[in-house]
């Protein structure tokens, strides 16, 4: 388990519930594992121990910490760089949508040894209404990712200015299923982006 996702756990913790809350986690770990390191890396029993005691101190299920902490990577100001990684991949929420296949790749290229699980989108093969649907499957390889995914999904569309309804589900082989409904691509203002040389808004006016 690579260092920067433990690390982004503990800073997550940390900047939304206090250091306190974190010296509890931290107080049910494994001794020689207080902080964490971000170029380091941990055995899979650390990440599954970092997620128990979360569950148990926060009194939260894990889907719901895992979907906060994707949140957490696009919408606080810390995490301003992933969110400007994310930002290029399209100039609208589909285009954003159509980007996630290259996301793991595009990860390695700022963090070379960093495997996050792999990601293919489907495209809509019908439409309910004006709604367009979208598949995304999150591969084997960091369990719950796919909740993550959720929380990255669902702050790229307050960005975007987009209306989304998002769903996680498990399959069988371990990977998870995203069922992403877009209801509208300009429901709101979205947050001022500078792309090419040029401001970009997010959404309607």
């Amino acid at each position: 388990m690579h260092g920067l996702i433990l690390r982004t756990f503990q800073v997550f913790v940390q900047d939304t519930y206090g250091q306190e809350v974190w010296q509890g986690i931290a107080g049910r770990l494994p001794d020689e594992v207080q902080e964490f390191e971000a170029m380091l890396n941990y055995s899979p029993e650390i990440f599954e121990a970092v997620i128990a005691a979360t569950e148990a101190v926060l009194k939260k299920p894990r889907d719901s910490f895992l979907e906060d902490v994707g949140t957490y990577l696009v919408s606080h100001p810390n995490s301003e760089g992933l969110r400007r990684l994310l930002r290029f991949g399209g100039v609208d929420y589909i285009e954003f949508l159509h980007s996630l296949d290259d996301l793991p790749d595009r990860a390695r290229l700022a963090v070379a040894d960093l495997e996050l699980p792999d990601l293919e989108l489907r495209d809509p093969d019908s439409r309910d209404g004006p709604h367009s649907r979208f598949r995304l499957t999150v591969g084997t390889g960091l369990p719950g990712f796919g909740y993550v995914m959720v929380g990255v999904l669902r702050a790229m569309a307050d960005d975007y200015g987009a209306l989304v309804l998002l769903d996680a589900e498990p399959c069988d082989d371990g990977a998870q299923e995203v069922e992403i409904t877009l209801i509208e691509t300009a429901y709101a203002q979205g947050r001022d982006f500078e792309l090419a040389g040029r401001a970009v808004g997010g959404g309607a006016g």
